[in-house]
């Protein structure tokens, strides 16, 4: 088993290379310049090789050095979510739970923000991200996802099924009412392209044929996000009409922030669905959060409906 330099010197490794100077390394390790060059020394002497090279007043990783800071890196930022994970674990009054980003941004958080209020002394950990979580694993409570990924897990359970509306910011109107659903085309169109995470959502050509609407000249790429928080913050600043999920621009709309000229809605090919892992019930906020979750979730189903005028099937 090849033997690996002391972790110390990664260490300093690691944040030279994040820093670019060792006087910026020492002060984010806390120790003198001189202990950052002694410390990349006994690296390289254990390595037989150079990591860096100096230009000017900077050092610069070599070639090989950047290649092995990757890893290092790599290891340094494991190491952190794994430790943060077990410090996470000594509380029992803690609810974790993870989210795709944009409805984690859009919906979810501040909803939890109000459940926490009343939850006395529990610690919130809230992760937005598309990777779902190990169906074994313990640093997830609770798990928000969508499409097909819950359908091979035990505990879980539709949330609600959504829809995408056009929306837009009021000033992008200046005060002009559209009389059908072919005056948007003379706006700009904002895109939400998901994959390859995931299939992506209907889009403007799939809105428009579904309202009669002719769009075979259709130019829809000048404004494509991979997130659906970034087109629809791009639609709040005025950038044009999106083609948004009811439950990620309820709040928007309420506030005056988007406008809807039009309630004709599309639906997602999959629904929201809450997992959990098997010990959450233990505990007793767990079990409250889920109820809690639950019923949010049956409340933004019926605000999806009651905002929707879906288009009759062919």
């Amino acid at each position: 088993m090849t033997k690996l330099p002391p972790l110390r010197a990664l260490q300093t490794f690691e944040a030279l290379g994040r820093c670019g100077s060792v006087a910026s390394a020492a002060k984010r390790l806390g120790v003198s310049p001189g202990a950052v060059s002694q410390q990349m020394k006994l690296l390289e002497d254990v390595l037989g090789l150079r990591l860096t090279q100096k230009d000017g007043k900077r050092l610069r990783l070599t070639a090989l050095g950047r290649q092995y800071h990757e890893g290092c890196a790599a290891g340094f930022e494991a190491l952190r979510v794994t430790h943060a994970e077990v410090v996470r674990s000594k509380c029992e009054r803690k609810l974790s739970v993870s989210a795709l980003p944009s409805l984690l941004a859009q919906w979810l958080a501040r909803r939890v923000y109000a459940w926490q209020e009343g939850q006395g002394d529990v610690s919130l950990y809230l992760d937005g991200t598309h990777t779902e979580p190990s169906p074994d694993g313990h640093e997830v409570d609770f798990r928000v996802s969508y499409g097909d990924r819950a359908t091979d897990v035990d505990n879980a359970v539709e949330l609600f099924r959504d829809s995408v509306v056009p929306v837009c910011s009021p000033q992008l109107l200046a005060g002009a009412v559209l009389k059908g659903p072919a005056d948007i085309l003379a706006y700009p169109l904002i895109s939400i392209d998901w994959l390859p995470k995931f299939a992506s959502p209907p889009g403007w050509r799939d809105w428009f044929e579904a309202n009669d609407v002719a769009c075979a000249d259709l130019a829809d790429g000048r404004q494509v996000h991979s997130l659906s928080s970034l087109a629809i913050q791009a639609a709040v600043e005025g950038r044009g009409f999106v083609l948004a999920q009811v439950s990620m621009v309820c709040d928007d709309l309420a506030a005056g922030r988007l406008a809807m000229p039009f309630a004709l809605g599309l639906p997602l090919p999959w629904p929201y669905f809450l997992t959990w892992k098997p010990s959450a019930f233990d505990k007793p906020h767990c079990r409250s959060f889920h109820r809690w979750l639950l019923t949010r979730g049956r409340e933004q189903q019926q605000v999806n409906d009651r905002m929707l005028r879906l288009p009759e099937p062919a």
